[in-house]
């Protein structure tokens, strides 16, 4: 999957595939400081109301200079000429005073022009080829969504956030237009054909392909009185280009909180609907009818990890099925409109290969108050593609109960799919081990098939039985496919060969190593699309060869970066042959995916075409077809660079030691025209985020590639190259437990010595001034980030920590890969929060959270209560809480406002370096020498953290 990562955000190759992006730009009126100090509770708390209507950013700062916390309200005013603003800007900085008191608490506020400019810079469109590979849909957007998006009233219930007014997942990013141009042989496109008819301003999602490639089908809202309204389908016909509503009704309206539709033929699509029956959203009752009472009168053992946005009573109960419930509805293009099944919390359609069955999954009650509803109770049912019920094939029930021990997974029938390579054909995996990673037994997970009807008393077949967790499967034909298993614990990984359709021929293993090992990845087989629209692994024919083939598409990494390849590779012999690999020298060239797939049966050596990635570090990522035997190249693309004025930024990985011998590694940036011999040190800006492993070899191995272009993202930490910083990116922080040891256990000696160790390397180089040297991090980098300026204030001149976790205390029943509980590891959670060692951290240190963090662990209160526990020693902190924004931040105001207090930050603490923040002298080296002995490992504590993050993940169909 690692090759379709940097691919993700701008290809879709599979007509199945979804597709929605980001959204509108700023419309706030210009916010100007309202000096408000020393106020009493009763006026901190209007203040605080007042942050939360205006929508500004509410700060709080405290410099050791003063014992008391200045707390400002922040307030929205008219422009500085009297009126409102016209143009809907926020204030830059240069028209606020250059006071930093007076800095503290104002409103939104724009970073320095050189780092604005690259975040406005236009985004290149999505792109989408047609399930015949003929054509590409272009599909436009625009760059960051305005505030006003963001502060449209949503409904937090069962881990889901809802746009009432929508019905649809609240802040949804969408494309603003649709191009389409046909792919011609020489590789060149044709001119654009725009799709016509959709209205101005149409905000539209869910952009599909029919399997004939001939309609489109999406949804759009339009702006209604500040809202956008409910989604309405729309289908286009390709040829002509013209798009139209579905439905001739304007009363039918697309439910969107799960499903939205499917195509079921080339003419008719399976939509979830909002019931035609619903009324007006259920009242909060005045009076409630009793207290909530949660009960463990069975001594039932229940560990959950800290999940967010969950059911709090029947009232929110009562609105999570008022906007979840759907009525399906079957509607074809000339108009022709069936309701099938009876309304339900309907969250997948999945149509089978053949389309005369549907796989119908949908959630009931009873709910939970503590478990989101991916464990509610779930049917999972078989329908003929017209909506007639054949057969349920499970009714899971609610499922509170997983423990949280890594691979442990829910009880009963799951990963159910369809088979891709046979008509009406079902697979699925259960567990033997009760779901309980803990529990040693062989089998752990046994593989079932079974038709969709199947006869009187006809039992599932068992396909295979699996000694680690079961983790999916690749089909090809009756005599091929590949059945995956992994151990979290162990990193170990296995492929499996079985042939589907011939009990007596033994399953054997193809891979068994460890995941960790990515010199050892053999890669993962290319699949190519069916004339039904599903993906199977492509066999490849070699002349007067009848040898069985098929491509492995690899990362390819090695000591001097990744180096991607494909090789043709013998199923039963396990030789290969390399046909094609990346440039080594100056490009990073990627396979994206199979382009001569449009023919059934095996593919022909000489006729192989694939879509190409290719970058450098100064050149952004254009697409081309390569095509065989000859290797012919065609570019496809021509994207401008998004940001020439960094086009010759300068990049290098470098490599360097831990104390412990374990070799470490970093992309390191500088400014474009920087020459250290002449310039000198600059500023170094330290952006990493820990991982962990079981070996110090795979710990030590390099990961990515020298020669890959500089993606910036609208809060990446490159952005200071255009204020004349280095950037040490990436730096890895492996975090290890060999054997029966646990990472956890010294994480804070390794944390440290990996810090160290990169700090020493760029100041050896010459390139970073060894006092003007900052650390930052997101989530678990943000832990880190606080982390290292508690037991290791030598290093850094300021930190800037971004939407964290600093007390462990408060995610007790586990937390990113930590199994064990804090009753269970209590030195551990204790030792390994920041949050414990507030008193220690002696340097600037700047703390941004958005308010509605919905990540597990993350919530706001933790950067609330570490901003006091700070405080409360007299540390030189600052505390951004940002309105509306989750754990990742999307707002123009909110992106602008968080680059301007970074910048700010770095040049008060990190340029000069003159903070009343630094400890004297003796406090310094006794901080220096507390350091050495935790890298050496004679004291100190341990830390780390991470929530799961929220990461693009592309449907099996991409591959």
């Amino acid at each position: 999957m690692m090759r379709f990562h940097k691919a993700c955000h701008r290809f879709s190759l599979s007509p199945l595939c979804h597709l929605s992006p980001p959204s509108p730009s700023p419309s706030a009126s210009l916010l100007l400081p309202s000096k408000l100090s020393g106020f009493s509770t009763l006026r901190a708390r209007r203040c605080l109301r007042a942050h939360r209507i205006s929508g500004n950013p509410f700060t709080i700062s405290m410099s050791s200079r003063s014992a008391s916390t200045r707390l400002r309200c922040l307030a929205s005013v008219c422009a500085e000429d009297g009126g409102s603003s016209s143009n809907g800007s926020v204030s830059a900085s240069a028209t606020a005073t250059e006071d930093d008191e007076l800095a503290l608490g104002t409103g939104y506020r724009l970073p320095p022009p050189e780092i604005r400019d690259i975040v406005d810079a236009p985004p290149v469109p999505a792109l989408s080829f047609s399930p015949q590979r003929d054509k590409i849909l272009f599909l436009k957007r625009r760059a960051l969504p305005p505030l006003a998006d963001l502060a449209r009233p949503e409904e937090k219930l069962a881990g889901v956030r809802i746009d009432g007014y929508c019905n649809t997942r609240s802040r949804m990013s969408f494309y603003t237009g649709l191009g389409i141009h046909q792919l011609l042989p020489d590789g060149t496109l044709s001119p654009e054909k725009e799709i016509t008819g959709i209205p101005d301003g149409g905000k539209i999602n869910f952009v599909t392909w029919s399997n004939d490639g001939k309609h489109l089908a999406f949804s759009i809202r339009v702006d209604e009185n500040g809202n956008s309204s409910k989604p309405v389908v729309w289908v286009a016909d390709i040829d002509t280009g013209v798009a139209r509503p579905l439905f001739k009704s304007q009363d039918i309206h697309l439910n969107a909180i799960f499903e939205s539709f499917v195509w079921i033929d080339n003419s008719t699509l399976l939509v979830s609907t909002i019931p035609s029956s619903r009324g007006d959203p259920p009242k909060k009752p005045l009076v409630p009818s009793g207290p909530k009472t949660l009960s463990n009168e069975k001594k039932n053992v229940v560990q959950v990890r800290t999940f967010q946005d969950l059911l709090k009573d029947e009232y929110d109960a009562d609105l999570f099925d008022y906007y979840a419930t759907s009525q399906l509805v079957l509607a074809s293009l000339d108009g022709t409109v069936n309701e099938v099944g009876e309304p339900a919390v309907y969250t997948s359609l999945d149509p089978s290969t053949d389309h005369k069955y549907l796989l119908v999954s949908s959630l009931h009650r009873p709910y939970s108050f503590i478990v989101p509803c991916g464990r509610f109770p779930k049917k999972v049912e078989v329908w003929t593609s017209d909506g007639r019920f054949v057969r349920q094939l499970c009714d899971l029930p609610l499922a509170e109960d997983i423990p949280i021990a890594s691979n442990s997974v829910r009880k009963g029938m799951r990963s159910i799919n369809w088979r891709a390579d046979k008509p009406s054909t079902l697979y699925w995996a259960e567990t033997q081990d009760g779901g309980d990673a803990k529990v040693e037994v062989s089998p752990r997970d046994i593989v079932y098939m079974q038709s969709a009807e199947p006869l009187a008393g006809e039992e599932p077949e068992v396909l295979h039985k699996l000694d680690l967790r079961y983790g999916g499967i690749s089909w090809c034909d009756d005599t091929l496919a590949l059945v995956y298993e992994s151990w979290y614990k162990t990193r170990r990984t296995r492929t499996w060969v079985i042939s589907p359709g011939s009990s007596d021929v033994s399953p054997r293993i193809l891979f068994d190593r460890s995941s960790e090992d990515v010199y050892s990845d053999p890669g993962s087989t290319m699949l190519r699309r069916t004339a039904a629209g599903t993906y199977v692994i492509a066999k490849i024919k070699k002349e007067n060869d009848e040898g069985t083939y098929v491509l492995l598409n690899g990362s390819g990494a090695t000591p001097q970066g990744n180096v991607p390849f494909l090789d043709l590779f013998d199923i039963n012999t396990g030789n290969k042959e390399r046909i094609w690999e990346s440039d080594k020298e100056k490009y990073f060239e990627t396979v994206v995916a199979l382009m001569s797939d449009q023919k059934e049966g095996d593919l022909r050596m000489e006729e192989l075409k694939v879509l190409t990635s290719k970058e450098s570090k100064t050149e952004n990522t254009q697409y081309s077809l390569q095509l065989w035997p000859d290797r012919k190249v065609q570019q496809i693309t021509n994207f401008p660079h998004p940001y020439p004025q960094l086009a010759s930024l300068q990049k290098e990985m470098i490599r360097y030691q831990r104390k412990d011998g374990v070799q470490l590694t970093a992309t390191l940036y500088l400014p474009q025209g920087y020459d250290p011999s002449k310039d000198g040190p600059l500023p170094c800006l330290f952006w990493s985020y820990p991982g962990e492993f079981k070996s110090k070899d795979a710990a030590s191995q390099v990961r990515g590639s020298p020669n890959e272009f500089a993606g910036i993202g609208s809060t990446s930490a490159l952005l200071w190259l255009a204020r004349r910083f280095a950037i040490l990116s990436g730096p890895t922080i492996p975090i290890i437990g060999e054997g029966e040891e646990e990472a956890n256990d010294s994480y804070v000696e390794q944390l440290v010595a990996s810090a160290e160790a990169a700090v020493e390397e760029v100041v050896r180089r010459g390139v970073a001034h060894p006092s003007k040297i900052a650390v930052g991090g997101h989530s678990y980098g943000a832990f880190m980030t606080a982390n290292l300026l508690a037991h290791a204030p030598h290093l850094f001149s300021c930190g800037i920590a971004r939407s964290g976790a600093y007390n462990r205390t408060l995610t007790p029943f586990g937390f990113q890969n930590e199994d064990r509980t804090l009753w269970e590891a209590t030195n551990v959670y204790v030792e390994m929060s920041p949050f414990m060692s507030a008193n220690k951290i002696k340097k600037p240190i700047l703390l941004i959270h958005g308010e509605e963090d919905n990540n597990p662990g993350t919530l706001t209160m933790q950067s609330d209560r570490f901003f006091n526990a700070l405080k409360g020693h007299g540390a030189l902190c600052r505390l951004v809480v940002l309105p509306h924004e989750s754990h990742g931040y999307s707002a123009r105001e909110s992106i602008m406002h968080v680059l301007w207090e970074t910048d700010r930050w770095l040049q008060k603490y990190c340029v000069p370096n003159t903070s009343d923040a630094d400890t004297s002298p003796d406090q310094s080296k006794e901080g220096s020498d507390s350091a050495d002995k935790v890298a050496a490992g004679t004291g100190g504590g341990n830390p780390e953290f991470g929530e799961h993050e929220d990461h693009y993940k592309l449907r099996r169909s991409l591959l």
